[in-house]
């Protein structure tokens, strides 16, 4: 098969190699998917230079952990009408070496969601990290309708698909981005309450769309805004933060002590699978009616994966996308 792999981390034109590799084979419970399209996020990046001194699990390892395509083969025990699907899927490079950056990917049977007619493979391939962590961000301590949920970092991966659950789910959603400039690239439900930290005073200006506080906090940036949090915040707030600047950020404890906040600290690759699944169902529903909208640059070729990792690594606004050739 054709893929993308490296033996040693370090700058992606320096240790992205692209050629021949065999054909993997699907065990007990795994499907093979014959891979269209292959997402890459942030994590990928960050497991190839070895972020925060981290090491390969691996000898070689086939980058990316979502994707889109058809299943062609399955293991023993899966059901053989799954032979022909058309689905999306996460994990793929999750505690294995073999992603999505290949013609084929071989994972577990439920880490290949069923892509109905409605969702193009495209978005299917934009779904698995960023919507799964968004998913857990957004309902890890329970529904949210009725309740004000404030959303950083709402023109990112995450962020942008977490205001969009969160809407759809009938909550109150007030957004946020660094910058006033930003402001004009939000759609949607994003749209509608919106603020721009660099603006004098940016807690009156969420406390303006919800004067008693909000209820949930979706952090992309911790240690940047962890002061203008405790103060939009009220008594059992929630920040669910998947991101900080900082590596030791530090935060008022009193203030935040006194409102009973709740930190919740998401890694995406150890949600329980009671979660993942949740997320894969509700995912999918959203794409399907319509009410889950991602962002995609032009797609780049498999042998522009280099391109496609230093993309991400300047801006992740919009999904970077590599095309699996047939």
């Amino acid at each position: 098969m054709r893929a993308v792999w490296y033996e040693r981390q370090g700058p992606a034109d320096e240790v992205l190699q692209v050629g021949e590799l065999p054909d993997p084979e699907p065990g007990p419970g795994e499907v093979r998917v014959r891979v269209r399209y292959s997402g890459v996020n942030p994590g990928d990046t960050k497991k190839r230079h070895g972020w925060l001194g981290s090491s390969m699990a691996f000898p070689q390892v086939v980058p990316h952990s979502d994707g889109s395509g058809i299943v062609d083969r399955i293991g023993p025990g899966v059901d053989p009408s799954r032979v022909g699907q058309r689905v999306w899927v996460y994990g793929a490079q999750s505690y294995r070496p073999l992603g999505t950056a290949a013609q084929y990917t071989v994972l577990p049977d439920h880490q290949a969601v069923e892509l109905p007619d409605e969702v193009d493979d495209l978005t299917g391939a934009c779904l698995g990290i960023p919507g799964i962590t968004a998913h857990r961000a957004v309902f890890g301590d329970g529904p949210v309708a009725g309740t004000t949920v404030l959303v950083h970092g709402a023109l990112g991966a995450v962020g942008s698909i977490a205001a969009q659950l969160a809407h759809r789910a009938g909550a109150n959603v007030i957004t946020a981005v660094r910058r006033t400039e930003d402001l004009p690239h939000l759609t949607g439900p994003a749209m509608t309450r919106a603020v721009a930290l660099d603006r004098p005073d940016p807690d009156r200006a969420v406390r303006a769309h919800a004067p008693d506080g909000v209820d949930r906090i979706i952090e992309v940036a911790f240690s940047d805004n962890v002061d203008l949090d405790a103060a939009v915040a009220k008594n059992n707030t929630v920040i669910a933060a998947y991101a900080t600047r900082a590596d030791r950020p530090d935060f008022p404890f009193w203030p935040m002590l006194f409102d009973n906040i709740t930190i919740r600290l998401l890694g995406s690759d150890d949600f329980p699978s009671a979660a993942k699944h949740q997320a894969a169902i509700d995912l999918t529903a959203a794409a399907r009616t319509g009410d889950l909208r991602i962002p995609v640059r032009p797609t780049l070729p498999l042998e522009q994966a280099a391109l496609a990792h230093d993309q991400v690594d300047t801006d992740n606004r919009h999904r970077t996308i590599l095309v699996i050739p047939d």
